[in-house]
């Protein structure tokens, strides 16, 4: 090869080099957490945990059964609080206006089961992040702070949405990466072709903050992944309709959000995920990686050197429906009794 060849070749290199650097430098702001550490954090869980929910619980409807599917779950999870998410797509005008919507939501939710949601639900950000180091204030985002700051135990936060309120939070107290474990249903899988993912597109600023910032961190990719969690009309309303006024409002929401053809149509419910990841830890085949680098173009790069993080690879669908099923039916016999 002659030097006129590789020059262009060396330069590629030199700005390929210079743009994972322009990437991973906001790291170096955060606190570190020690190798080992770390592992024994991403670990699976056992036992009970302290949860937080964050969730853009309008955007679509799979929000709704995660958030029912935690509350039924007090042997594995003690949630703590509730956050609405921002998202923008044609069920809002806005980010804020989606977040506002999951606000509802999410307050709907709870009356249909007659939980209380007095300092419970938390309102998020009203916008992205508009930079890597630029936190979003919001309710959310402090409480979770105050939580995570004041927890004996590891919290848990169990992120459904645009991680700008969980990013926002370790961006105004970098030290909570010392007090949590994020569980996140985002991005495609490290394997796949892209890392394209409405969760992750959605804030790509704090989505990189999850993988950069050190924060203990177990993905739970969409493709080709959690995208197996599909069920259909006919399996819904076979198990939760006459269940209850919240087994009602799932086959409702779920009949009426395809107005099309549902000729062998079936619906993705893939935030169910992080709950049953922490319900039960054996439905899923995770390993443990090196952190990868989420770039401007929505692709991954590798750095060996990058602290760890846990990826899931498989699910197994049928005894995660399964539990959700079997409690919203035992909490609508709960109601009946009463």
């Amino acid at each position: 090869m002659n030097n006129s060849a590789q020059f262009p070749l060396k330069a590629a290199m030199v700005i390929v080099a210079l743009s994972c650097l322009a990437i991973t430098a906001p790291g170096q702001q955060y606190a570190r957490i020690s190798e080992s550490t770390m592992l024994q954090r991403l670990e699976p869980p056992r036992g009970k945990v302290s949860a937080v929910i964050d969730t853009d619980t309008y955007n679509e409807i799979d929000d709704q059964f995660a958030v029912v599917y935690a509350l039924l779950s007090p042997e594995r999870i003690s949630v703590k609080a509730i956050y609405a998410a921002p998202y923008l797509n044609d069920r809002s005008d806005s980010a804020g206006d989606g977040m506002e919507k999951s606000y509802n939501e999410i307050l709907n939710l709870l009356d249909k089961m007659q939980t209380p949601h007095k300092d419970f639900v938390y309102r998020g950000s009203g916008n992205f992040l508009t930079a890597r180091d630029k936190p979003v204030e919001s309710p959310a985002a402090k409480d979770l702070v105050k939580k995570a700051m004041a927890s004996e135990d590891v919290l848990y936060v169990l992120t459904l949405g645009a991680p700008t309120n969980v990013a926002s939070a370790i961006l105004m107290e970098p030290q909570i990466i010392n007090k949590i474990v994020v569980v996140w249903l985002g991005g495609a899988a490290p394997d796949w072709r892209t890392a394209h993912e409405f969760n992750l597109q959605q804030d790509l600023f704090a989505s990189q903050v999850l993988f950069n910032s050190g924060v203990p961190l177990i993905q739970l990719p969409t493709m080709p992944v959690t995208s197996h969690l599909q069920t259909t009309i006919p399996e819904v309303e076979y198990f939760l309709k006459g269940r209850g006024e919240i087994g009602d409002y799932l086959c409702e929401i779920f009949r009426e959000y395809n107005k099309g053809d549902r000729y062998a149509w079936s619906k993705v419910i893939w935030d169910i995920s992080a709950i049953a990841y922490v319900v039960e830890p054996e439905w899923f085949a995770t390993e443990i990686r090196h952190s990868p680098i989420l770039t401007d173009q929505f692709t991954y790069s590798v750095d060996r050197q990058r602290h760890f993080y846990r990826v899931a690879f498989e699910l197994h669908r049928d005894p995660i429906f399964g539990d959700i099923f079997k409690k919203i039916q035992d909490f609508s016999k709960s109601r009946t009794k009463k």
